[in-house]
């Protein structure tokens, strides 16, 4: 097991690009979650937490300590995504890494709008 890691750490530093697209991957994920976690307010006020068109009420509404699932998905995310870009270069090559790798990075991208989003939407209350 040591092996594979140590014999996986070299294809990816051998690879610069895939190298510089995890460490974009990993950084964007760390600030995001940081800058959310930041935002987040803990209060008795509750923000919204999914919308539905078939409910009487549209909007649902959840505690504060929901928007913490944004965070540990922005991580969570990162890091597996990561290890499959890795996993990927070995397996399959440098082309398909690449490409799981730019599809992470549009994950991360599009859950922090999402919570940016959820967290605005605290003023409908």
């Amino acid at each position: 097991m040591k092996t594979i890691i140590k014999e996986s750490l070299k294809r990816l530093v051998s690879d610069r690009y895939l190298l510089l697209l995890v460490s974009f991957l990993m950084l964007l994920a760390i600030i995001f979650s940081v800058y959310i976690g930041l935002l987040i307010q803990p209060s008795e006020r509750q923000l919204v937490s999914h919308y539905s068109a078939f409910g009487i009420t549209h909007f649902y509404f959840d505690q504060w300590f929901y928007a913490l699932t944004f965070v540990a998905f922005v991580l969570i995310v990162a890091i597996l995504h990561s290890i499959i870009s890795v996993k990927l270069l070995i397996i399959k090559g440098h082309s398909m890494a690449i490409m799981f790798a730019w599809f992470g990075i549009g994950i991360v991208l599009m859950g922090f709008i999402t919570a940016l989003t959820v967290l605005d939407l605290r003023s409908l209350l």
